[in-house]
């Protein structure tokens, strides 16, 4: 049997999981992130590794999910929400420091690679994994690899315009990228509750059921069908998996795909929009599958 490590790096808390060659749990951990330190963070990723290995008694292939990317150009992480990663060679560190090749991924993309491998969308061919949640980020998965791309941006929907706007969304609310509009103003946690304009969050508003939460609710699935529709329009997806905490509107599941028929150039629409199966633990478990069980028993 392989072994595989998957680190999920967060802002606030370090994940650890290892999975079998089947996908089966064997043993999670997680422990603070020692926020700003970046010797700290690699000494944790390193306790977290050892102590796993040393409990299940094997070497592990060991994959991470970072809150940014590896750039192409430098070999440095680049878009991490965790600053103190950025300008830094992360993945170079933390092999040198574990004594074997490690591999990075951005979360969402392990996102999409966890629920396409055993997930809600596992044997499809392809699928686009969505995160909606702080921030929008989105996945690749073709016939069970991550499709990457000599920018390492593919799946970065959330940073397109949205599309077919209506006068009353031009221009759109500034985004920290710089630009205005963006998909990410409209349909992250914080762009529903602006909508909303009383500071709450989504299920706060699900649960409001007065007029103007309703309101706020109908305007972000016919924001979403638009915005999913271009997608499914370019890449022609067998089915779109939503993650992060808007994910839990169950509604969404229900009253969007009726709606980006109207967008999508097709005479038919057969693309599934599905809730994931190993919803918070899908960012851990996909940064454990970037490793294929070949790539895991060559260096087991």
């Amino acid at each position: 049997m392989s072994l595989r490590v998957g680190i999920d790096l967060g802002g606030t808390k370090t994940e650890a999981i290892a999975i079998d060659d089947d996908g089966n749990e064997l043993l999670r951990r997680r422990v603070a992130t020692i926020a700003g330190d970046y010797g700290a963070t690699l000494a944790t990723v390193k306790h977290l590794v050892v102590g796993i290995e040393q409990s299940l008694g094997g070497h592990a292939t060991v994959g991470v999910g970072i809150p940014g990317s590896i750039s192409p150009a430098s070999g440095l992480v680049k878009n991490a929400n965790s600053t103190w990663l950025i300008g830094r060679p992360f993945d170079r560190d933390l092999g040198a420091l574990l004594e074997r090749p490690v591999r990075l991924a951005n979360d969402a993309d392990c996102f999409a690679l966890s629920e396409a491998s055993d997930g809600a969308a596992a044997g499809l061919p392809v699928v686009f994994g969505v995160i909606l949640g702080t921030g929008v980020g989105g996945g690749i998965v073709v016939n069970g690899k991550l499709l990457g791309g000599p920018n390492a941006i593919a799946g970065e929907w959330g940073h397109n315009p949205l599309p077919w706007p209506t006068d009353s969304e031009r221009p759109g609310p500034p985004c920290y990228c710089g630009r205005s509009g963006c998909i990410e103003t409209f349909l992250s946690g914080p762009g529903l509750g602006r909508d909303d304009g009383r500071a709450r969050d989504a299920a706060a508003i699900a649960a409001a059921g007065d007029p103007a939460a309703e309101a706020s609710l109908a305007r972000y699935e016919e924001r979403l069908a638009r915005a999913l529709a271009q997608v499914i329009n370019i890449l022609d997806p067998h089915a779109v998996v939503l993650g992060g905490g808007l994910s839990k509107l169950q509604r969404l599941y229900a009253n969007v795909p009726p709606m980006w028929e109207r967008w999508v150039f097709s005479d038919t629409v057969r693309t599934l929009l599905l809730p994931p199966r190993h919803g918070d633990s899908s960012g851990v478990r996909g940064a454990a599958w970037l490793w294929s069980a070949a790539e895991a028993r060559a260096l087991g």
